[in-house]
């Protein structure tokens, strides 16, 4: 997993692994690599992308100025992930994505997907628990999907409802969309 090449911990870097107990510090340098300060080693992008599949809590900071960078990380494993191979996102939904930036909404939607990312992984659990020994295949899935897909569908039609109902409240409130010319 992590390259061999070692570097001695500091006494930095051993207080931000002490501040928060089982959360792993990552330290990203000016030259693009990433160190663990666990395992006092060098690390790869897919070694981080395989940490968050076990989920290990971690942090990745700067290791000039200890910013935060955790989301960037993910984002760029992510966008590893797109490109390479079958893409979760099709072009329309990361259009859709993009509008949501800078608009009043840019809150609930964030949250509102983290809710249907959540209701997603709360179903196949589920699923697992009550159908051991199925595997995970797109047939299996299917009747499963169905009923997902329409609760979703219902939950989005309420909270379009829910949009409509505040625009008559607040009427600057309107839901992104292609700009008007």
């Amino acid at each position: 997993m992590a390259t061999a090449r070692k570097k001695p911990a500091s006494t930095t870097e051993q207080t931000a692994a002490d501040a928060k107990p089982g959360l792993r510090i990552l330290k990203k340098y000016p030259n693009r690599r990433l160190y663990d300060t666990q395992t006092s080693s060098y690390i790869t992008l897919a070694d981080v992308k395989l940490m968050v599949l076990d989920g290990v809590s971690f942090e990745v900071h700067d290791a000039k100025t200890q910013e935060d960078l955790t989301r960037s990380i993910l984002l760029q494993i992510i966008l590893e992930e797109e490109t390479g191979g079958v893409p979760m996102f099709s072009t329309s939904s990361l259009a859709q994505i993009i509008r949501f930036y800078g608009h009043a909404m840019q809150g609930v939607m964030g949250g509102l997907l983290e809710r249907q990312m959540q209701a997603f992984t709360d179903m196949q659990s589920r699923f697992s628990e009550q159908t051991p020994g199925i595997p995970f295949t797109p047939d299996a899935w299917t009747g499963l999907m169905g009923g997902y897909a329409e609760q979703s569908k219902s939950l989005m039609n309420q909270w379009q409802e829910q949009l409509k109902n505040a625009g008559a409240i607040f009427p600057f409130v309107a839901p992104p969309g292609p700009k008007k010319p």
